[in-house]
């Protein structure tokens, strides 16, 4: 089984995908990118993704909109909406997990994407009994700082 965090990255322009994506994987994450919302969302109910990165200015659907869907049917599963703009009003961010908007640095948005989502090895290396194992995946948002340092200090 692969280790590597997968992605599902929604972004209406395919230039601004084609580059995230390339830092995306060049940082270790697996991307499955769409540039078309509507489409992202059929994906999701066939297919198993860790974090859901979302733009939020498309058109059929926002970025916000997408979220309430995804949210709908994987709720675990984080999502990150990136805008152009400083801040979105609090509506747009209910499904929201993180937001990132204008002026964001990249280290931000690639930290807060790993906290996110619980590293795979990290239960198994860091908790020999496996007390998390049988936690269902609602559990995910709460990880013990110590794992998430001494894992973001390996990476």
């Amino acid at each position: 089984m692969e280790n590597r965090t997968t992605v599902l990255y929604v972004d209406d322009n395919p230039k601004s995908s084609r580059l995230l994506t390339s830092v995306l994987e060049e940082c270790g994450f697996r991307v499955i990118a769409k540039n078309d919302p509507v489409e992202a969302l059929a994906l999701c109910k066939r297919t198993y993704f860790d974090l859901a990165l979302l733009d939020y200015e498309m058109p059929l659907m926002s970025g916000s909109q997408l979220a309430r869907e995804i949210k709908f049917l994987v709720p675990d599963v984080p999502v990150v909406l990136i805008s152009g703009r400083a801040a979105l009003p609090a509506t747009e961010l209910a499904f929201v997990d993180a937001h990132f908007g204008f002026g964001t640095a990249l280290d931000d948005l690639l930290w807060t994407m790993r906290i996110l989502v619980r590293p795979k090895l990290a239960v198994a290396d860091h908790h020999p009994d496996h007390r998390h194992a049988g936690h269902h995946h609602g559990d995910r948002h709460r990880v013990d700082p110590r794992e998430t340092t001494q894992w973001a200090d390996s990476t």
